[in-house]
């Protein structure tokens, strides 16, 4: 009967403990940084390999090689957009865990686990901090959305010229590299309809994948707008919580003051009487 009743409490305890440990996850910061690690995931990853697509079609079909020397073509654009992606995708790891952490530590069952702590000021600047890279990382990505739309709509225009070049028979339509700004004034790379390398383009795979990575890599981008602006809502009630918090604390320590007093006052009474009656 004994042991049943031990199994009991240590099961029980086990579910508390569970629920506690549950309890204390921040859903909402989670949720955040899960939709930004996709989003990274998506822009970062697509918008390599879209990359990659662009420089072999542009090899490929419009015959372009790299400049010699230290020229920065658009080869070499490339290359740079390339390392400012890998350097996106180890910072906003690093970013999405020390916002999970600062979730944790602002979860209220945090503190019923590890019992009651001082709110320090360095903990609400901290908070405020917080709030404000935030900001500069949604207006950041933002306009990372913005200059990756100009890709989608350039490969929308390709892909729309080759499906009216199938489409109308005889119909000779141009594209010309100089009109977004890839190849200078004097260099003239145009590739029409009736040429062979574009109905060769146009039939490959290559630009069909290249077209549809960079759509995901705009909706890799557009997810990581979206968890930024969950993430200012979730610091925001951090921040409202912490500040209630502190002025909860300090409204303790008042009150725990003045009971203190009227304490000392009552047992100075106290042994005064006592002193008298004696």
């Amino acid at each position: 009967m004994e042991e049943n009743m031990e199994e009991g409490q240590t099961q029980k305890g086990c579910f508390e403990c569970c629920i506690k440990c549950l309890g204390g996850i921040p859903y909402a910061s989670l949720i955040a940084t899960i939709l930004l690690y996709a989003g990274v995931a998506l822009f970062c990853g697509c918008g390599h390999e879209a990359l990659s697509g662009t420089v072999n079609i542009l090899q490929t079909y419009f015959e372009m090689t790299r400049s010699a020397g230290d020229v920065i073509d658009v080869f070499t654009m490339i290359d740079i957009f390339k390392y400012v992606i890998y350097g996106v995708a180890a910072a906003f790891f690093v970013y999405g865990i020390l916002l999970m952490v600062e979730g944790f530590f602002t979860t209220g069952a945090i503190k019923d686990l590890y019992g009651d702590f001082k709110i320090t000021t360095c903990g609400r600047c901290v908070s405020a901090w917080f709030i404000m890279l935030t900001y500069i990382f949604m207006l950041a990505w933002l306009g990372v959305t913005a200059f990756t739309s100009l890709p989608v709509y350039m490969y929308f225009n390709l892909w729309t010229i080759c499906r009216n070049a199938t489409l109308v028979d005889g119909a000779n339509l141009c594209l010309d590299l100089r009109q977004y700004g890839i190849v200078t004034i004097g260099e003239e790379k145009k590739i029409c309809t009736m040429s062979e390398s574009f109905i060769k383009m146009c039939e490959s795979n290559e630009l069909n994948m290249t077209f549809h990575l960079f759509i995901v890599a705009l909706a890799g981008a557009g997810a990581a707008v979206i968890a930024m602006v969950h993430y200012l809502m979730v610091l925001s009630a951090n921040w409202a919580y912490v500040k209630d918090a502190c002025r909860m604390q300090k409204y303790e320590d008042i009150k725990s003051k003045e009971e203190q007093e009227l304490h000392d006052i009552h047992s100075t009474r106290s042994k005064e009487r006592l002193n008298a009656y004696t």
